[in-house]
């Protein structure tokens, strides 16, 4: 399926009927530098078909490692991604698709600068921020390069989304910027950070 451009998509399940979930994988460089350095967090949100947060238990990050629903959760780093050649994704998030409850119209991807590890910070020495969405079996289906085009001002960025498309599921490369970070992520989602 390739790479995709900031507000294309792709129907994952109608070009393969029998996938049954994916792995979302996101991933970055941190450019190293005297002082302080950012912290890059990734987060999954699951929201209803007003592209809101369900409730703030449908979230998937750090200290909340399952949803309150199944279906979406944080898998274990590829440990092989070096000797494979290949990048390794600093966090990845598994969806099966049969597990999503039906009230679960989108599930976002977002990745922000936690303010609370280091202090308030930016994209700006954050290279390489992308996502992927890979079959069970490793190969991957799309990968969008979710670098912000003003990473100066870039606090949080929202790489993507899958969401329910027809009869399965769609993949949508997004690429929006908040320069206000989680708080500019909690006014769009409905949640209180």
């Amino acid at each position: 399926m390739g790479t995709l451009g900031a507000g294309e998509s792709v129907a994952l399940t109608g070009q393969d009927p029998a996938l049954t979930g994916v792995m979302v994988a996101m991933g970055w460089t941190v450019e190293s530098a005297m002082g302080p350095q950012p912290e890059p967090v990734p987060l999954a949100i699951l929201c209803g078909d007003d592209g809101r947060a369900l409730t703030p238990e449908h979230l998937v990050f750090f200290n909340q490692l399952t949803t309150a629903s199944p279906g979406v959760a944080f898998a274990a780093p590829d440990s092989g991604a070096a000797a494979a050649g290949r990048p390794a994704d600093a966090e990845q998030v598994d969806v099966d698709f049969s597990q999503v409850p039906p009230d679960v119209a989108r599930i976002a991807f977002v990745t922000y600068i936690d303010p609370e590890v280091r202090g308030s910070g930016s994209f700006a020495r954050v290279e390489g921020l992308h996502l992927r969405v890979v079959r069970p079996d490793g190969s991957e289906l799309v990968r969008f390069d979710a670098s912000p085009a003003n990473p100066e001002e870039a606090q949080a960025v929202v790489c993507g989304e899958l969401y329910r498309y027809e009869d399965g599921w769609a993949f949508r490369a997004l690429g929006r910027t908040y320069e206000n970070g989680l708080a500019g992520v909690g006014a769009e989602f409905g949640l209180d950070v």
